[in-house]
């Protein structure tokens, strides 16, 4: 019997899509290159006649495309999520080009769900968005001209995906258990509550705290035995606060 293949452990999520047409060209794209799960977080218009039209076939990656009121749910499972976006912005996570960010996913992947997150076609992901991804993936572009639309964007990683594929394996596997990403946002959401209630953090005036504490832990990969332990410690400081 054939290993699973690393590729069936990579989750396409498309946040916010506008264009059913894109929504069909990127199931194309996932088929040729042997990818098969994907997530639509609120598309605007899903199932689409011009979705089916642009997919050219890929009709299973269409049909199974599960489709979610928001991106929690999107990344519910996984446990490293890419952003993919051609922004900079303020207190980013680390960020690696398209080939890189495409190792490091599969390098996951053989052991446990990851997740590819692109944003809408106008705009892009949103800085909240980013936050929940653990690194940012950037697509190498003409810096006069830098829009790439997001069916090729898809394209273009799936592409890259598949020919990490030669390559997975360099890593070590890991000792632990990874977190899911669920459990990861329950970590920070009782982080920010215990920090609000011994009065280190303001909730009315919160600044850049918590992009700041994502940040720091998005370097480094959990596992859940480690997240007991973190909330462990913050169950104990509640105690005496």
């Amino acid at each position: 019997m054939n290993p699973p293949c690393p590729l069936d452990n990579v989750r396409v999520v498309l946040s916010y899509p506008s264009h059913p047409g894109n929504i069909g060209a990127a199931a194309r794209a996932m088929k040729t290159m042997g990818l098969k799960s994907r997530y639509l977080v609120k598309p605007k218009s899903f199932p689409d006649k011009e979705a089916e039209t642009r997919a050219a076939g890929a009709w299973d990656v269409l049909n199974n495309t599960r489709v979610c009121e928001n991106l929690d749910d999107a990344l519910s499972g996984v446990t490293l999520a890419a952003a993919v976006t051609a922004r900079r912005r303020d207190l980013s996570h680390d960020i690696f080009d398209a080939r890189q960010g495409a190792k490091k996913l599969l390098d996951q992947a053989r052991q446990l769900p990851v997740a590819l997150v692109f944003g809408t076609e106008m705009s892009g992901l949103t800085s909240e968005e980013v936050s929940k991804c653990q690194f940012i993936v950037h697509i190498p572009a003409n810096p006069a001209y830098s829009s790439l639309n997001l069916a090729s964007a898809v394209q273009v990683m799936t592409y890259e995906l598949r020919m990490a594929l030669p390559n997975v394996g360099d890593l070590p596997p890991s000792l632990g258990t990874l977190a899911s990403l669920d459990e990861i946002e329950l970590f920070y959401c009782h982080f920010e509550k215990t920090m609000i209630n011994c009065g280190f953090l303001d909730p009315e005036n919160p600044k850049l705290l918590m992009r700041r504490i994502r940040r720091l832990y998005s370097r480094t990969t959990l596992e859940k035995e480690e997240v007991s332990i973190l909330r462990g410690i913050l169950n104990s400081f509640e105690k005496h606060t």
